[in-house]
């Protein structure tokens, strides 16, 4: 058994089966209908889109607060105080998680906060990934495990086709200009996750049935993807043609498996419903 406990923030969109698996500890993060807050995770993805179509408003996300990892952190400690906790946390760049996190832990030896400079499902792989290590090896000395973390974000990629670019025009992460401009040229930017932060890297035309193959194809050799392994993110219903395109490209690229995550409220309220990512790490 491993000395390490894991903690994330709900919007690393971990699937249950993993946290279950794994005993992976998640810390709320926040979303905002006006004045109404609520904790992510405790209500339907749908609710975000519900929201934006009703009100032309998006809601705002919040990082978990230092509360919020106080009370994780003391109910890890009482329950196990022999373990390490290990916060793998959602980008810095991104929201106060982190620093919330280093706040929260002020003072207390056994436990380690490393920016994952991640989000959603590209946070949620290497949560994964450093699990299965950690099972691989369960005395791993500290330095060894951060030494195997800092690798392991040095060497992940994500990337996404947003489902609808009125949710980047109405965050403020396009422009009015590019947003007319890529609707009447039926473009649709990749927005990458570079250094932690959401870069638009490249442009595709036409659907996402059609952009969303050229995706995988182009990530895989552009980054020199390991084959073990992909995982893709969507947000909202998954389309199952999309699907089977994905599946069978993974295939053609060489892939021997490939997960399915669905994108959280975090995510969601940037990319839109019908998004479509992938995530993957370097050879």
């Amino acid at each position: 058994m491993s000395k390490y406990i894991i903690v994330a923030e709900t919007g690393a969109d971990i699937p249950s089966s993993i946290v279950e698996k794994y005993q992976i500890k998640i810390v709320p993060m926040h979303v905002s209908f006006g004045t109404d807050t609520k904790d992510d995770m405790t209500f339907p993805v749908s609710e975000i889109f519900d929201y934006y179509e009703k009100t032309g408003l998006l809601p705002k996300t919040s990082g978990s607060t230092p509360a919020d990892f106080e009370k994780i952190f003391e109910e890890i400690h009482e329950k196990f105080p022999d373990k390490h906790i290990l916060h793998l946390a959602y980008s810095a760049i991104t929201t106060c998680s982190y620093q919330s996190a280093i706040i929260a832990a002020d003072g207390a030896d056994y436990i380690t906060t490393i920016d994952t400079k991640c989000v959603s499902a590209g946070q949620a792989f290497l949560v994964l990934t450093v699990a299965e290590w950690l099972t691989e090896n369960p005395n791993a000395e500290l330095e060894d495990v951060k030494e195997k973390v800092n690798q392991l974000i040095e060497k992940s990629h994500m990337g996404f086709i947003p489902g609808d670019l009125v949710y980047l025009k109405a965050g403020g992460r396009v422009t009015n200009a590019a947003y007319l401009g890529a609707k009447l040229l039926n473009l649709a930017p990749v927005i990458e996750i570079i250094d932690g932060k959401l870069v638009s890297s490249k442009k595709y035309r036409g659907s996402m049935l059609t952009t969303g193959p050229k995706l995988i194809k182009d990530f895989t050799e552009t980054h020199h993807l390991k084959k073990d392994r992909i995982a893709f993110v969507y947000s909202g219903n998954l389309d199952e043609t999309l699907k089977e395109k994905a599946e069978k490209t993974a295939r053609d690229c060489g892939y021997d498996s490939c997960i399915w995550i669905q994108a959280g409220c975090v995510v969601s309220t940037h990319s839109g419903p019908g998004a479509f990512g992938i995530i993957g790490i370097s050879e």
